[in-house]
């Protein structure tokens, strides 16, 4: 990947978790003043499409969740398939640190989890919660620190990030799908074929592959597999090179077009739809009971422990290296800032508490807010003492 276009990457990243976060607070507000009925009465409103028989009716929230959210996840595959094909993810020697250390920052939060909720068949539906890393918001909080700390630092977190979410879409498509319709999937499978067809021909204008992608998104949220999924499937098959001309690969161009929308747009819009937690009767002892502990331990010990004692096996091990002019103090402090969840985490919670019952919808968000918080101020406390600590050294040397 050009140096220019990292650098365009996380400007974009670094805006949308600041956004990110004036949402969330927003919500918070709204959702404990006066405004709550309003609130709640835009999420639960209706909207409705038909075409004939097909039907699809749900509240606006479900629309935000499963619509917009769809084109996020196909933003993250786009991401996915140039990191793989020709980016980070396509150098073995670069990518081993970052991938192991991402399997440690989702197996120990989830262990976390478990290991809290054992014995509450439906508290443990929460078990990936925590195993998430909100991409936007970490490298928001990395940007706080400017040029005190290396690029490499940057896109070992990039990496690490982006492994996660492959993680994540692994996760949701595994365990968070149930009540199979046959003939939606053989739709869904007729769809992809299309888009084999397509890309195998060397299609390259972009609008076939989005109306065969529409067709899919509905197939599959019908066919009780996550919709956002379709999004992930769709970007696989959108052509990364033009022969003719290097500069105007439809992916790179799609890719540029939808990120400010989903960094300034529909993330900050899910976010408003999500977070709204009310905090009458909130206390210390809500945060204590096991789903929002679970939670939050997970988010905030789990990553910092998975994330740099697996780093540290590797390099030990052999596996991996540290990238270069970066320090283990440093990697433990990307350690910290994994811990900041929110979009997916509250994503995964969305799925895994929709049909959970209990007050869980407000306990999950408690500790995804909790566990992202204590994650991100350690996270920036740490590197920015070690960068000033640095810095000083350097001037007084």
């Amino acid at each position: 990947m050009p140096i220019s276009a990292i650098r365009e990457f996380l400007r974009l990243e670094s805006a949308s978790g600041i956004l990110l976060l004036i949402a969330a607070v927003l919500a918070m507000i709204v959702e404990n003043s006066a405004a709550k009925p309003l609130y709640d009465a835009l999420l639960g409103t209706p909207v409705q499409i038909s075409v004939g028989e097909f039907e699809i009716a749900k509240p606006l929230l479900l629309w935000v969740n499963d619509g917009l959210m769809a084109i996020f996840f196909f933003l993250v595959g786009l991401e996915l398939k140039r990191e793989i094909v020709q980016g980070e993810l396509s150098n073995p020697a670069r990518v081993a640190l970052p991938v192991i250390a991402a399997i440690g920052g989702m197996a120990i939060p989830a262990a976390i989890y478990t290991f809290i909720n054992w014995g509450d068949e439906i508290a443990l539906q929460g078990w990936a919660i925590p195993a998430a890393t909100d991409i936007a918001f970490a490298l928001g909080v990395l940007s706080l620190l400017g040029s005190r700390v290396p690029n490499a630092l940057k896109l070992f977190l990039l990496t690490l990030a982006i492994v996660d979410d492959m993680g994540a879409i692994v996760i949701i498509a595994i365990f968070y799908t149930s009540n199979l319709s046959l003939t939606s999937l053989i739709f869904a499978v007729a769809a992809i074929v299309a888009l084999f067809i397509l890309n195998r021909r060397g299609v390259l204008d972009i609008a076939p592959y989005l109306v065969v992608g529409l067709v899919l998104w509905a197939a599959v949220l019908k066919s009780g597999v996550h919709a956002t999924l379709a999004g992930v499937v769709l970007a696989f098959f959108i052509p990364i090179k033009n022969a003719s001309d290097a500069e105007s690969s439809p992916l790179e161009k799609l890719e540029h077009d939808l990120h400010p929308t989903v960094a300034y747009g529909i993330l900050p819009l899910f976010a408003f739809a999500n977070t709204g937690v009310s905090l009458q009767g909130v206390s210390l002892s809500s945060l204590l009971e096991p789903v929002p502990l679970g939670i939050a331990a997970g988010l905030f010990f789990g990553n910092q422990i998975g994330v740099f004692s697996f780093s540290w096996m590797a390099v030990k091990l052999g596996i991996a290296r540290l990238p270069e002019g970066v320090n283990w103090v440093q990697i433990y402090g990307v350690a910290l800032l994994c811990g900041i969840g929110f979009t997916m985490s509250l994503f995964i919670s969305s799925l895994a508490f929709e049909q959970g019952g209990g007050n869980f919808a407000v306990d999950d968000r408690l500790g995804i807010l909790c566990g992202s918080i204590l994650s991100a101020v350690a996270g920036y406390a740490l590197l920015r003492f070690i960068s000033r600590n640095g810095a000083a050294a350097s001037n007084g040397g």
